[in-house]
């Protein structure tokens, strides 16, 4: 299955809602000239909707990671936005959540790029320890 991306805007913040799956190939490959497309653009504050992402492999992770890298180069940054259990689960295990910031609303996403903005992030310590408990 490949990686469909369409790319949105709220409040000059680029969105871009991705579908299908994350893995070694085209779709890691599509993501990650996606995000150069939009750094060379000076576009540099994205949120990644990985709402109908339904699998994520490790090539796809590197490919999360090096979005995040090459925004932060120019000044950038990426952040995500409704993420599945399971890739919360990748990130927690993988210690990537701790270089996302992680939403599972699009309206606080969008509200952290505005300091003046009250945003409610993803708990990620929640997440954990209800795991533990199921």
């Amino acid at each position: 299955m490949s990686l469909d991306i369409q790319r949105t805007e709220k409040e000059g913040i680029t969105i871009l809602n991705l579908k299908g799956r994350i893995t070694v190939g085209p779709e890691a490959t599509v993501l990650r000239e996606q995000v150069h497309e939009l750094a060379a653009a000076k576009k540099l504050r994205i949120i990644l909707n990985l709402a109908e992402v339904d699998y994520i492999d490790s090539t796809g992770l590197g490919a999360l990671v090096m979005a995040a890298t090459t925004l932060k180069k120019v000044d950038g940054v990426a952040k995500l936005l409704n993420l599945s259990k399971r890739t919360i689960e990748l990130l927690v295990m993988t210690k990537l959540a701790t270089i996302f910031e992680i939403f599972g609303d699009e309206q606080h996403a969008v509200n952290s790029f505005f300091p003046d903005r009250e945003i409610k992030r993803f708990d990620i310590l929640s997440f954990v320890q209800s795991s533990k408990k199921a």
